[in-house]
Protein backbone atom coordinates (compact mmCIF):
# COMPACT_ATOMS: atom_id res chain seq x y z
CA UNK A 1 0.00 0.00 0.00
CA UNK A 2 0.90 3.81 -0.61
CA UNK A 3 1.65 5.96 2.30
CA UNK A 4 1.14 9.19 1.01
CA UNK A 5 1.47 11.88 3.62
CA UNK A 6 1.91 15.75 1.93
CA UNK A 7 3.11 14.49 -1.76
CA UNK A 8 3.81 17.26 -4.13
CA UNK A 9 4.16 15.87 -7.87
CA UNK A 10 4.60 17.02 -11.02
CA UNK A 11 3.03 15.88 -14.58
CA UNK A 12 4.26 16.95 -18.40
CA UNK A 13 1.49 18.17 -20.06
CA UNK A 14 1.13 19.08 -23.47
CA UNK A 15 1.24 22.71 -24.32
CA UNK A 16 -0.82 24.40 -26.36
CA UNK A 17 -0.53 27.85 -27.73
CA UNK A 18 -3.27 30.13 -26.93
CA UNK A 19 -4.34 34.02 -28.38
CA UNK A 20 -1.53 36.53 -28.15
CA UNK A 21 0.92 33.15 -27.75
CA UNK A 22 0.75 32.54 -24.43
CA UNK A 23 1.64 28.82 -23.72
CA UNK A 24 -0.29 26.82 -21.28
CA UNK A 25 -0.13 23.42 -20.63
CA UNK A 26 -3.75 21.24 -20.66
CA UNK A 27 -4.30 18.15 -18.76
CA UNK A 28 -5.91 15.01 -19.38
CA UNK A 29 -9.44 15.37 -17.37
CA UNK A 30 -10.97 12.19 -15.80
CA UNK A 31 -14.25 12.40 -14.25
CA UNK A 32 -14.33 10.64 -10.38
CA UNK A 33 -16.41 7.67 -11.65
CA UNK A 34 -14.28 6.95 -14.07
CA UNK A 35 -11.19 7.10 -11.39
CA UNK A 36 -13.64 5.09 -8.88
CA UNK A 37 -13.83 2.53 -11.76
CA UNK A 38 -10.35 2.21 -12.36
CA UNK A 39 -9.96 1.87 -9.01
CA UNK A 40 -12.20 -0.73 -8.48
CA UNK A 41 -10.72 -2.82 -11.32
CA UNK A 42 -7.51 -2.68 -10.20
CA UNK A 43 -8.62 -4.08 -6.74
CA UNK A 44 -10.56 -7.09 -8.38
CA UNK A 45 -7.52 -7.55 -10.44
CA UNK A 46 -4.72 -7.28 -7.98
CA UNK A 47 -5.77 -6.57 -4.59
CA UNK A 48 -3.62 -3.43 -4.56
CA UNK A 49 -4.48 0.08 -5.55
CA UNK A 50 -3.40 2.32 -8.84
CA UNK A 51 -1.75 5.25 -6.66
CA UNK A 52 -1.05 7.33 -9.69
CA UNK A 53 -4.70 7.65 -9.97
CA UNK A 54 -4.41 10.45 -7.28
CA UNK A 55 -0.63 11.11 -6.33
CA UNK A 56 0.74 11.05 -10.14
CA UNK A 57 -2.02 13.89 -11.30
CA UNK A 58 -2.34 16.46 -8.81
CA UNK A 59 -1.17 17.78 -5.22
CA UNK A 60 -2.34 16.03 -2.41
CA UNK A 61 -2.93 18.16 0.83
CA UNK A 62 -1.72 17.14 4.14
CA UNK A 63 -5.03 15.99 5.88
CA UNK A 64 -6.63 13.57 7.95
CA UNK A 65 -6.76 10.13 5.75
CA UNK A 66 -9.22 8.70 8.35
CA UNK A 67 -11.99 10.66 7.59
CA UNK A 68 -11.64 11.55 3.68
CA UNK A 69 -14.15 9.55 2.01
CA UNK A 70 -12.39 9.79 -1.36
CA UNK A 71 -9.09 9.10 0.73
CA UNK A 72 -10.40 5.73 2.30
CA UNK A 73 -11.23 4.02 -0.61
CA UNK A 74 -7.38 3.58 -0.32
CA UNK A 75 -5.89 4.28 2.53
CA UNK A 76 -7.58 1.69 4.99
CA UNK A 77 -6.30 -1.55 5.80
CA UNK A 78 -9.90 -3.46 4.39
CA UNK A 79 -8.13 -5.40 1.62
CA UNK A 80 -8.00 -8.75 2.43
CA UNK A 81 -7.98 -11.20 5.37
CA UNK A 82 -4.65 -10.92 5.74
CA UNK A 83 -3.94 -7.40 5.16
CA UNK A 84 -6.77 -7.69 8.82
CA UNK A 85 -4.30 -9.73 10.36
CA UNK A 86 -1.16 -7.57 9.83
CA UNK A 87 -3.09 -4.33 10.95
CA UNK A 88 -4.71 -6.38 14.01
CA UNK A 89 -1.27 -6.68 15.83
CA UNK A 90 -1.65 -2.97 16.35
CA UNK A 91 -4.73 -2.15 17.33
CA UNK A 92 -3.68 -2.88 21.04
CA UNK A 93 -1.22 0.57 22.37
CA UNK A 94 2.12 -0.53 21.70
CA UNK A 95 3.35 1.18 24.68
CA UNK A 96 2.08 -1.88 26.35
CA UNK A 97 3.42 -4.61 25.06
CA UNK A 98 6.02 -5.86 22.96
CA UNK A 99 5.32 -7.42 19.21
CA UNK A 100 7.28 -10.85 18.80
CA UNK A 101 7.51 -11.84 15.15
CA UNK A 102 5.63 -14.52 14.03
CA UNK A 103 8.30 -16.97 12.21
CA UNK A 104 7.74 -18.67 9.10
CA UNK A 105 8.25 -22.05 7.83
CA UNK A 106 10.62 -20.73 4.93
CA UNK A 107 13.01 -18.29 6.92
CA UNK A 108 13.72 -19.33 9.98
CA UNK A 109 15.83 -16.55 12.64
CA UNK A 110 19.15 -17.08 14.09
CA UNK A 111 19.41 -17.81 17.54
CA UNK A 112 20.63 -14.66 18.49
CA UNK A 113 18.98 -12.43 16.51
CA UNK A 114 18.08 -10.98 19.97
CA UNK A 115 21.75 -9.78 20.64
CA UNK A 116 24.15 -7.52 18.25
CA UNK A 117 26.00 -9.10 15.83
CA UNK A 118 29.69 -8.24 15.94
CA UNK A 119 31.33 -6.99 12.83
CA UNK A 120 35.24 -7.37 12.03
CA UNK A 121 35.49 -4.17 10.32
CA UNK A 122 38.65 -5.21 7.54
CA UNK A 123 39.78 -1.63 7.13
CA UNK A 124 39.26 2.02 7.76
CA UNK A 125 35.72 3.46 7.09
CA UNK A 126 35.58 6.90 5.98
CA UNK A 127 34.29 9.31 8.20
CA UNK A 128 30.95 8.50 9.74
CA UNK A 129 30.43 5.60 8.45
CA UNK A 130 31.13 2.12 8.44
CA UNK A 131 31.51 -1.02 6.41
CA UNK A 132 29.07 -3.55 5.45
CA UNK A 133 30.88 -7.19 4.51
CA UNK A 134 30.23 -8.66 1.64
CA UNK A 135 28.21 -12.04 1.81
CA UNK A 136 24.62 -13.02 2.54
CA UNK A 137 21.90 -12.27 3.83
CA UNK A 138 17.77 -12.73 3.64
CA UNK A 139 16.35 -10.13 2.14
CA UNK A 140 12.20 -9.44 2.21
CA UNK A 141 9.42 -11.73 4.20
CA UNK A 142 6.88 -14.41 3.69
CA UNK A 143 4.80 -12.67 7.10
CA UNK A 144 4.25 -8.65 5.40
CA UNK A 145 2.45 -6.92 2.66
CA UNK A 146 3.01 -8.78 -0.59
CA UNK A 147 5.23 -6.31 -1.92
CA UNK A 148 7.96 -7.28 0.84
CA UNK A 149 8.26 -10.65 -0.23
CA UNK A 150 8.92 -13.37 -0.86
CA UNK A 151 11.95 -14.24 1.53
CA UNK A 152 14.96 -14.80 -0.62
CA UNK A 153 18.62 -14.59 -0.07
CA UNK A 154 20.71 -12.11 -1.88
CA UNK A 155 24.90 -11.48 -1.96
CA UNK A 156 26.15 -8.34 -1.79
CA UNK A 157 29.86 -7.37 -1.96
CA UNK A 158 31.48 -4.66 0.39
CA UNK A 159 30.39 -1.26 0.87
CA UNK A 160 30.37 1.40 3.55
CA UNK A 161 27.50 2.72 4.87
CA UNK A 162 26.60 6.31 6.74
CA UNK A 163 25.85 5.60 10.34
CA UNK A 164 23.82 8.24 10.26
CA UNK A 165 21.05 10.11 8.53
CA UNK A 166 22.23 13.23 6.25
CA UNK A 167 21.75 16.59 8.61
CA UNK A 168 20.65 20.00 8.11
CA UNK A 169 24.36 20.99 9.16
CA UNK A 170 25.56 18.57 6.15
CA UNK A 171 23.32 19.47 3.82
CA UNK A 172 24.02 23.35 4.31
CA UNK A 173 27.44 22.39 2.97
CA UNK A 174 26.35 21.25 -0.15
CA UNK A 175 23.66 24.08 -0.56
CA UNK A 176 26.44 26.38 -0.31
CA UNK A 177 28.72 24.74 -2.39
CA UNK A 178 26.75 23.61 -4.94
CA UNK A 179 24.29 26.18 -5.37
CA UNK A 180 21.54 23.90 -4.70
CA UNK A 181 18.33 24.79 -4.01
CA UNK A 182 16.70 24.93 -0.18
CA UNK A 183 14.40 22.57 1.57
CA UNK A 184 10.74 24.24 2.09
CA UNK A 185 11.49 24.20 6.17
CA UNK A 186 14.77 26.51 5.79
CA UNK A 187 12.57 28.78 3.20
CA UNK A 188 9.94 29.31 5.44
CA UNK A 189 12.94 30.23 8.08
CA UNK A 190 14.28 33.13 6.56
CA UNK A 191 16.35 30.78 4.18
CA UNK A 192 17.94 28.99 7.08
CA UNK A 193 18.10 25.93 9.06
CA UNK A 194 15.66 25.94 11.68
CA UNK A 195 17.06 27.16 14.77
CA UNK A 196 18.50 24.43 17.03
CA UNK A 197 18.39 21.51 14.09
CA UNK A 198 21.48 21.43 12.77
CA UNK A 199 21.85 17.76 13.63
CA UNK A 200 18.62 16.35 12.89
CA UNK A 201 18.00 15.11 9.58
CA UNK A 202 17.25 17.02 6.91
CA UNK A 203 13.72 16.96 5.52
CA UNK A 204 11.85 18.51 3.10
CA UNK A 205 14.08 16.98 0.13
CA UNK A 206 13.22 14.92 -3.00
CA UNK A 207 14.79 11.50 -4.56
CA UNK A 208 16.50 14.46 -6.91
CA UNK A 209 18.07 16.34 -4.30
CA UNK A 210 19.07 13.25 -1.95
CA UNK A 211 21.18 12.04 -4.94
CA UNK A 212 22.37 15.11 -6.14
CA UNK A 213 24.12 15.50 -2.47
CA UNK A 214 25.19 11.53 -2.49
CA UNK A 215 26.91 12.54 -5.63
CA UNK A 216 28.68 15.94 -4.62
CA UNK A 217 29.81 13.87 -1.55
CA UNK A 218 31.72 11.41 -3.27
CA UNK A 219 28.95 8.82 -2.55
CA UNK A 220 25.44 7.40 -3.90
CA UNK A 221 22.07 6.46 -2.50
CA UNK A 222 21.84 3.06 -1.01
CA UNK A 223 20.06 0.43 -3.31
CA UNK A 224 17.21 -1.49 -1.71
CA UNK A 225 19.04 -4.37 -0.84
CA UNK A 226 22.17 -2.48 0.77
CA UNK A 227 19.82 -0.27 3.06
CA UNK A 228 17.93 -3.73 4.28
CA UNK A 229 21.09 -5.45 5.21
CA UNK A 230 22.38 -2.80 6.99
CA UNK A 231 19.52 -2.37 8.75
CA UNK A 232 19.39 -6.21 9.63
CA UNK A 233 22.60 -8.03 9.19
CA UNK A 234 22.35 -10.98 8.38
CA UNK A 235 20.45 -12.97 10.74
CA UNK A 236 16.94 -12.13 9.15
CA UNK A 237 15.85 -10.15 12.23
CA UNK A 238 12.68 -7.70 12.25
CA UNK A 239 13.81 -4.67 13.58
CA UNK A 240 17.65 -3.17 13.71
CA UNK A 241 17.79 -4.32 17.66
CA UNK A 242 16.44 -7.63 17.46
CA UNK A 243 13.11 -9.29 16.89
CA UNK A 244 10.78 -7.41 19.80
CA UNK A 245 9.35 -3.89 18.95
CA UNK A 246 10.14 -1.34 21.47
CA UNK A 247 9.22 2.19 21.44
CA UNK A 248 12.37 3.63 23.43
CA UNK A 249 14.59 1.99 20.96
CA UNK A 250 13.29 4.16 17.80
CA UNK A 251 12.02 7.84 16.98
CA UNK A 252 8.40 5.68 15.76
CA UNK A 253 4.74 7.11 16.03
CA UNK A 254 5.08 4.53 19.45
CA UNK A 255 7.43 6.66 21.07
CA UNK A 256 5.37 9.46 21.19
CA UNK A 257 7.23 12.68 20.59
CA UNK A 258 5.45 13.57 17.18
CA UNK A 259 8.56 14.93 15.79
CA UNK A 260 11.95 14.02 14.20
CA UNK A 261 14.93 13.75 16.45
CA UNK A 262 18.57 14.57 16.95
CA UNK A 263 20.25 11.74 14.61
CA UNK A 264 22.02 9.06 17.02
CA UNK A 265 19.47 9.52 19.86
CA UNK A 266 18.93 5.88 20.55
CA UNK A 267 22.30 4.20 21.45
CA UNK A 268 20.35 1.05 22.15
CA UNK A 269 18.66 0.95 18.47
CA UNK A 270 21.47 0.30 16.49
CA UNK A 271 21.81 -2.08 13.84
CA UNK A 272 23.93 -5.05 13.74
CA UNK A 273 26.89 -2.99 11.91
CA UNK A 274 26.40 0.36 14.42
CA UNK A 275 24.17 2.51 12.20
CA UNK A 276 21.58 4.71 13.86
CA UNK A 277 17.81 5.42 13.00
CA UNK A 278 17.52 2.70 10.73
CA UNK A 279 13.85 2.23 12.21
CA UNK A 280 11.99 5.77 12.80
CA UNK A 281 13.22 9.40 12.90
CA UNK A 282 12.22 9.56 8.78
CA UNK A 283 11.85 7.33 6.33
CA UNK A 284 14.99 7.32 3.78
CA UNK A 285 15.07 7.44 -0.34
CA UNK A 286 16.83 4.46 -2.01
CA UNK A 287 18.41 4.39 -5.47
CA UNK A 288 15.70 1.65 -5.87
CA UNK A 289 12.77 1.42 -8.64
CA UNK A 290 9.71 -0.24 -6.90
CA UNK A 291 9.28 -3.59 -8.35
CA UNK A 292 8.27 -6.60 -7.47
CA UNK A 293 11.20 -9.05 -6.41
CA UNK A 294 12.12 -12.45 -7.43
CA UNK A 295 9.33 -14.90 -7.22
CA UNK A 296 6.86 -12.47 -6.28
CA UNK A 297 3.40 -13.44 -8.13
CA UNK A 298 1.27 -10.43 -6.39
CA UNK A 299 -0.04 -8.22 -9.06
CA UNK A 300 0.62 -4.43 -9.04
CA UNK A 301 -0.25 -1.45 -10.73
CA UNK A 302 2.52 0.76 -9.05
CA UNK A 303 5.66 -1.55 -10.19
CA UNK A 304 7.78 -0.15 -12.81
CA UNK A 305 10.17 2.60 -13.38
CA UNK A 306 7.66 5.40 -11.54
CA UNK A 307 8.33 5.03 -7.91
CA UNK A 308 11.13 4.76 -5.77
CA UNK A 309 11.32 3.12 -2.74
CA UNK A 310 11.64 4.44 0.78
CA UNK A 311 12.44 2.39 4.09
CA UNK A 312 12.55 2.75 7.55
CA UNK A 313 9.84 4.23 8.93
CA UNK A 314 9.90 7.38 10.66
CA UNK A 315 8.18 9.27 13.23
CA UNK A 316 5.42 9.66 11.34
CA UNK A 317 3.65 6.71 9.48
CA UNK A 318 1.08 3.95 8.30
CA UNK A 319 -0.33 3.55 11.88
CA UNK A 320 -2.92 6.85 11.26
CA UNK A 321 -4.60 5.20 8.96
CA UNK A 322 -4.98 1.66 10.29
CA UNK A 323 -2.10 -0.16 7.93
CA UNK A 324 0.20 -0.92 10.41
CA UNK A 325 3.94 0.13 11.65
CA UNK A 326 6.59 1.32 8.96
CA UNK A 327 9.39 0.09 11.72
CA UNK A 328 10.04 -3.76 10.44
CA UNK A 329 13.91 -3.98 8.40
CA UNK A 330 11.63 -5.53 5.10
CA UNK A 331 8.74 -3.07 4.83
CA UNK A 332 9.22 -1.05 1.71
CA UNK A 333 6.88 1.69 0.53
CA UNK A 334 6.88 3.65 -2.55
CA UNK A 335 6.74 6.90 -3.29
CA UNK A 336 7.15 9.60 -6.32
CA UNK A 337 10.31 10.76 -6.86
CA UNK A 338 9.46 14.27 -6.88
CA UNK A 339 7.95 13.91 -3.36
CA UNK A 340 8.83 16.24 -0.22
CA UNK A 341 7.72 16.09 3.05
CA UNK A 342 8.36 16.74 6.80
CA UNK A 343 9.12 12.85 7.24
CA UNK A 344 11.16 12.00 4.28
CA UNK A 345 15.84 11.87 4.57
CA UNK A 346 18.38 9.75 3.72
CA UNK A 347 21.90 8.48 3.95
CA UNK A 348 24.20 7.58 1.22
CA UNK A 349 26.85 4.59 0.90
CA UNK A 350 30.24 4.55 -1.06
CA UNK A 351 31.61 1.91 -2.51
CA UNK A 352 35.72 0.59 -1.34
Amino acid sequence: MLCAYVVSVSVIAAPTVQNGGVVEHSFPVESKEDVQQERIADYLETGQPNCALCHAQQQRPAINYTTDKECLQCHNADYSQRFLDIDERYKVPLEDRAYKVALTDKVALAESAASPQKTTVKREAPEDMVLVPAGEFIMGTDDWWPKSGPAHKKHLPDYYIDLYEVTNAKYKEFVQAAGHSLPDDWVKNNNGIPEGMENYPVVFVSWQDANDYCEWAGKRLPTEYEWEKAARGTDGRVFPWGNEFDKNKGNTPQHGLGKTMKVGSFENGKSPYGLYDMAGNVFEWTASWYKAYPGNTHKDPNEGEMYRVVKGGSWYDCTYYRCGISAPTYNRIFFHPMTKNFSFGFRCVQDP
